[in-house]
């Protein structure tokens, strides 16, 4: 018993060294302690992407758009995960904030019981109605149909690991502890690299798979996760306990509601129009799909410091608003907004000498090439503005008050890049051209309100009562 005593107190040790730190320390150093785990780790799963557009392309050039195509799809069915992981990130820091263990673990456990729950259902359902979804809803070209068949069959379960490997990522994310999850994601992802060749070429006596591969290694990546992430949290955190609970009462599910529903209706919302946006792009033909495919890998490369770095600012919220530090919390929301633009911008204007060189890499085809071309030209000039935006969903995040982000990206996606888009591209005639410059001014006046809602919004206010 002494003994079991003790090493709850040392875990409870750990915990409180990560706060400590988080409410004490200086912003812009702490926010790079937490993020650069996750930066590393966002750079890591950019380099696997970028591996496996190349692989897919030597397969076949058009078989890059086959990921892309399905990405919208996934993104509407990880809205769910997507909003639990928020509420049980404001959650679960604020109590951590209060020095509230059994509380944060109990919320664990709800957490990881509802994501089981919900990401099983999901799965299933991608999987039942693929064929609905990728030949009427997203009029898949059909030079790439039978592929991204075989491909989203697959992605259903990988939807559905997805779904406990993030949500064990957010607990230990919670906790201030972003990186051991870092570190696993990393492993993980190597391991998908590796294999990647083997899988897609049949390199080295392997099948010749081509997406059906791809698909296979993010899989196997997802479980390799599960597996390390659980035993992280058992062996560093035995304080946080996690089991599978029907603890769930409607005081608390209204608590959840009002963080969730938010961020779950710009989940649905966005997803659509991600959707709609693709079946544009598709409509266009499977050389423009393939260009929209080159493009958004050059994207995610530029925006890689603002995926990994963006989380560290909610964990700080939402700890210091747990222990009642709301002018700390704003300083925090306004210095990593200004850390995280000045990295996107720089980055940005590093790559755009040498987008040519990059669209030349994926394709052959002149006109996929001079459409890609066409499209970072329009887009790179402002990722740093949706910088800002993402920083204020970090806010929010951490806050628990997602309700004026939600707004504002509903707003940016539904009237500018998609409503514009279409006018521009359709009526007014531009083609491809007009969808990319939508998407360009839905990043500058997202980017603008975000900033403006950092600077004079009233968000810095807990949701947890002590």
């Amino acid at each position: 018993m002494v003994e079991e005593s003790e090493g709850v107190l040392r875990t409870y040790g750990a915990v409180d060294k990560h706060r400590d730190r988080i409410l004490n320390g200086p912003i812009i150093r702490t926010i790079f302690w937490l993020g650069l785990p996750p930066l590393l780790n966002q750079l890591i799963i950019v380099a696997y992407n970028i591996a496996d557009a190349y692989w897919l392309s030597q397969y076949s050039e058009i078989l890059v758009a086959v990921p892309r195509q399905v990405w919208p799809v996934m993104y509407l069915f990880h809205s769910a995960m997507n909003a639990l992981n928020a509420a049980c990130l404001a959650m679960i820091a604020q109590y951590v904030g209060a020095k509230a263990y059994d509380k944060a673990s109990l919320e664990a456990s709800r957490f990881f019981t509802l994501s089981f729950i919900v990401g099983g259902i999901l799965g299933l359902t991608i999987f039942v109605f693929r064929n609905l979804i990728f030949m009427w809803i997203v009029a898949t070209p059909p030079e790439i149909f039978e592929e991204v068949m075989a491909y989203s069959g697959i992605i259903a379960l990988d939807i559905f690991l997805n779904y406990v490997a993030v949500i064990y990522t957010t607990i230990l994310q919670s906790l201030g502890d972003t990186r051991k999850p870092a570190i696993v994601n990393v492993f993980a992802v190597t391991a998908n690299i590796t294999l990647d060749p083997f899988m897609v070429l049949g390199i080295g006596g392997f099948p010749r798979l081509g997406v059906l591969g791809a698909a296979l290694t993010d899989v196997f990546g997802k479980i390799i996760s599960i597996t390390a992430l659980s035993y992280i949290l058992r062996k560093h955190y035995q304080a946080i306990r996690i089991n599978f609970t029907g603890n769930m009462n409607f005081k608390w599910l209204r608590i959840i509601l009002q963080v969730t529903l938010p961020i779950l209706a710009m989940g649905v919302t966005n997803g659509f129009a991600f959707i709609i946006q693709l079946r544009l792009v598709n409509i266009m033909g499977v050389a423009v799909a393939a260009a929209f495919s080159i493009g958004f890998i050059v994207i995610d490369t530029v925006n890689s410091a603002l995926w990994g770095l963006s989380g560290a600012p909610a964990i700080m919220i939402g700890q210091n608003l747990g222990a009642g530090n709301s002018e700390r919390a704003k300083e925090i929301a306004l210095k990593g907004a200004t850390v995280i633009f000045s990295i996107v911008a720089l980055t940005a204007a590093a790559l755009y000498p040498i987008r040519a060189w990059i669209a030349d890499v994926f394709a052959d085809d002149p006109m996929i090439i001079r459409e890609t071309i066409l499209f970072l030209d329009v887009l790179l000039p402002a990722l740093p503005f949706f910088a800002l935006f993402i920083s204020a969903m970090s806010a929010g995040r951490g806050s628990g008050r997602t309700l004026f982000p939600t707004i504002l990206d509903i707003v940016r996606l539904w009237i500018f890049r998609l409503g514009l888009g279409y006018v521009l591209a359709f009526p007014v005639g531009l083609g491809p051209f007009g969808i990319w410059l939508a998407i360009s001014i839905s990043h500058i006046i997202g980017g603008i309100a975000a900033i403006l809602w950092l600077k004079y919004g009233s968000w810095a206010k807990a949701i947890i009562k002590s």
